[in-house]
C-alpha cells in the first residue's frame, strides 16, 4: 500500500469526538485569559445542541462582560439595558411561549441594578432560564465592588477592602431566591476542574430542560474568576476562588421542586400553601 493510500484510509476512518457546538459561532471570543465566560458559553451551546432547540431559542445579553454574548451564540439574541434581562426575557416568553428563552448575566447586572427584575421574575415563576456568572466584582467597567464582593475584598471602589459597616454583606443569590415560591430550580456550580465542568453542564441542561417541560423559573449560578480585575494570574485566581469564594458561596443544589416530588413550581407552591384557604383557592369571591 502506498503512503498516500494509507493517509486517505486513516482520514476516512477518523471520527471527530470534540467539535465546536453548532450553537456557538466560529468566531474568536474577546474574554481575558483565565476568564470562565468562554467555558460557560460553550456549555450553554452544547446543551442547546443536545436539546435540539437552537432554532427556537432566544438569548438575552445585558450590559457587562456578557454583553458580547450575541457575537458568539448562533441563536437569536437580544441586548437588554443594564439589569433588565429578566424583564426582556419575560416579555419574549409571554409573547412567544413556544420559544426557549435564557438570560446570561453577571453579578453586577443581576444582583445590583437588576435585582428587582431578578426577584420579581423569580417570584412570578416565569418559565425562563438564567445563567448567572458570579465573579465577585464588576468586570467590564473596571473592577468596582459588586453586590457579591466578599467581606474585606479589595476592589477599585473598596481599596481598603469591603467595609461591612458601610457596604453591608454580600448577597447570596441562590439562598435568597430559594425562599420564593415561583422558583423551580437553583444550583450553584463552578468550572475550575474537569469534574466541575461536567457538573456545571448537567445543571445547565437541567435548567433548560425545566423550561422545555414547563417546570418553571430556573437559575444556575457559576462561581467564576476575574483575573484581570483581581490582578492575579489565571492560576492564582482559581486558587483564590477555591480558598475564598467556594467557602462563602458553597456549591450545590439549593432548590429542585422535581427532586421534592412535584411536577412544577406551581404545584410545589400550592403544597406549601396548604392550610391557607384563600391561597388554595377556597372561598375566593
Amino acid at each position: 500500500m502506498k503512503r498516500g493510500d494509507e493517509v486517505a484510509m486513516t482520514q476516512s476512518t477518523e471520527k471527530a469526538v470534540f467539535t465546536r457546538p453548532h450553537a456557538l459561532l466560529p468566531v474568536v471570543t474577546n474574554y481575558c485569559p483565565g476568564c470562565t465566560h468562554g467555558i460557560v458559553e460553550r456549555l450553554v451551546a452544547e446543551v442547546i445542541d443536545e436539546l435540539g432547540v437552537e432554532g427556537k431559542t432566544v438569548g438575552i445579553s445585558p450590559v457587562g462582560c456578557s454583553v458580547t454574548s450575541y457575537d458568539f451564540f448562533g441563536c437569536d439574541m437580544i441586548e437588554a439595558s443594564h439589569g433588565r434581562a429578566p424583564a426582556v426575557a419575560t416579555g419574549v416568553k409571554r409573547s412567544l411561549p413556544d420559544r426557549i428563552v435564557f438570560a446570561y448575566q453577571g453579578d453586577g447586572d443581576l444582583a445590583s441594578i437588576g435585582m428587582a427584575e431578578t426577584v420579581h421574575a423569580a417570584t412570578r415563576g416565569e418559565n425562563i432560564t438564567i445563567i448567572f456568572i458570579n465573579n465577585a466584582i464588576y468586570g467590564m467597567t473596571g473592577g468596582q465592588m459588586a453586590p457579591t464582593s466578599l467581606p474585606h475584598q479589595v476592589t477599585q471602589t473598596s481599596p481598603y477592602g469591603r467595609d461591612l459597616e458601610t457596604a453591608g454583606y454580600p448577597i447570596r443569590v441562590c439562598e435568597l431566591l430559594a425562599t420564593l415560591d415561583g422558583v423551580a430550580y437553583l444550583e450553584r456550580v463552578s468550572v475550575d476542574t474537569p469534574k466541575s465542568v461536567r457538573t456545571a453542564k448537567k445543571a445547565i441542561r437541567h435548567a433548560f430542560k425545566n423550561q422545555v417541560d414547563g417546570v418553571g423559573y430556573s437559575l444556575v449560578e457559576v462561581v467564576s474568576t476575574c483575573p484581570t480585575n483581581w490582578k492575579m494570574t489565571p492560576e492564582d485566581a482559581f486558587a483564590w476562588m477555591r480558598e475564598n469564594m467556594l467557602t462563602y458561596y458553597p456549591l450545590g443544589v439549593y432548590k429542585d421542586v422535581q427532586a421534592e416530588g412535584f411536577a412544577n413550581a406551581a404545584e410545589a407552591a400550592r403544597a406549601r400553601a396548604e392550610g391557607c384557604p384563600i391561597a388554595c383557592g377556597e372561598g375566593v369571591r
